[in-house]
């Protein structure tokens, strides 16, 4: 699928080679971002359709697949794969669920593209091209995948309005598709509740204080306004893994400084949200591990004869058993060993190691947001190496499990 859907920008002249256009094309299929098309501002609307329609495609296409392979009856799936909400169930039978899905995308794709189409005409775009800049900014931000039609991404637009209304989007897409059917079935309290969106909630707000802290400190911005409103899009582009950037690219390396790399390096580790388009490690675990902890503390302190438990709401209480506890390490472990390995090639090709490791977690977390390392002319075998983690972001790491009814290979989102 890759080498064939690669012709397009191979005979569209913007690619160096065909193994650009094969990179261009996995980073799509796998909602990454990242891109080495040349000259971007003058591609065709056709070859922009291709692209943000292959980023759209995989996003839904891969949350289908993870949620059709749940009802097939895997025994212990949730606690191999703890964070891909597992247990939930929106409807009766996968048909029903991959439509619903479906539902939830279209209804959104409306909303979203009227809302961005409207927002671009404000600003002056003639209508066809403010209803397909809407459209593929739509695309690009519910699908968590990152590309934009234009070069300068969504700092192209220069409007708050534009970038709120892309925020909502992203966010929107970056959530579980079981919170989304909860709120579109009436159940909103589980927005409030669900580990996930605490997890998010909390991480987002923290990864953003360390970043505008550190970008009011090297006094890049010239007021408060614009300073909050740089690093809370960065910071929310990245935990949700889309890529989107109001900045350019080198800026992260030669504005941010290392602390703010550091804080977007990790918002982009952490990533999203369960059985969602976006990647990362996930609230989840990150929601169970901190439990874990809390539950090992509280042991510690508490009489012998005490029986702590603790539990988490995920769509429904669910108990921490050990099983649950080690299944999400052991993915965070994985997760973290994929990012230091990016990270190490990078610096085997001269890459400071803030950059590469910022470009590494890029890559493994399907983000796309660049501080300069991907771009026309980078090294074959950068490319090889970052084709894969971008391949296995999706798959979220697969490994295949000893099981009552064998080996079962576990592929989820």
């Amino acid at each position: 699928a890759t080498i064939l859907g690669a012709l397009p920008h191979w005979l569209s002249g913007h690619e160096g080679t065909y193994l650009d256009a094969m990179f261009d094309v996995m980073s799509g299929y796998t909602t990454t971002g990242l891109y080495l098309m040349q000259d971007l501002d003058h591609v065709a609307y056709g070859l922009n359709m291709w692209r943000h329609l292959l980023t759209y495609a995989g996003g839904q296409g891969i949350v289908v697949v993870a949620l059709t392979f749940l009802f097939k009856g895997a025994a212990g799936a949730y606690t191999v794969y703890v964070g891909e909400g597992k247990d939930e169930r929106l409807l009766p039978n996968v048909v029903q669920t991959a439509r619903a899905i479906w539902l939830v995308s279209l209804t959104w794709l409306v909303v979203g593209t009227i809302a961005l189409s409207v927002t671009g005409l404000l600003l002056g775009q003639e209508p066809l091209r403010a209803v397909l800049h809407g459209l593929w900014v739509y695309m690009g931000a519910w699908s968590t995948g990152g590309f934009a039609p234009q070069s300068y991404n969504t700092l192209y637009y220069h409007s708050l309005l534009y970038e709120v209304v892309s925020i909502v989007i992203m966010i929107a897409g970056s959530f579980n598709f079981a919170l989304h059917w909860a709120a579109w079935t009436g159940n909103r309290k589980e927005l409030r509740k669900n580990v996930e969106t605490i997890s998010f909630a909390v991480t987002l707000s923290l990864a953003t204080l360390v970043a505008t802290f550190a970008l009011a400190k090297a006094g890049v911005y010239p007021d408060a306004m614009t300073l909050f409103r740089k690093a809370f899009y960065q910071i929310a582009s990245g935990h949700t893994t889309t890529g989107f950037s109001t900045i350019y690219s080198r800026a992260f390396v030669t504005q941010w400084g290392p602390i703010g790399l550091m804080a977007t390096t990790v918002a982009m580790a952490i990533g999203a949200s369960a059985c969602s388009t976006a990647g990362g490690i996930k609230g989840i675990r990150l929601g169970v591990i901190s439990k874990a902890i809390l539950q090992d503390i509280r042991r510690a302190v508490s009489p012998e004869r005490a029986v702590i438990h603790a539990k988490i709401h995920h769509i429904k209480d669910v108990v921490l058993s050990d099983g649950l506890v080690r299944s999400a390490l052991m993915i965070t472990v994985a997760y973290l060993s994929l990012y230091g390995l990016n990270a190490i090639v990078g610096t085997l090709y001269g890459y400071d190691f803030l950059q590469a490791a910022f470009e590494g977690v890029s890559a493994g977390s399907n983000t796309g947001l660049s501080c300069g390392v991907t771009a026309p002319g980078m090294p074959a075998v950068m490319q090889v190496l970052y084709i894969i983690p971008m391949a296995l972001g999706p798959l979220r790491v697969p490994a295949v499990f000893a099981r009552r009814r064998g080996l079962l290979p576990c592929v989820i989102v």
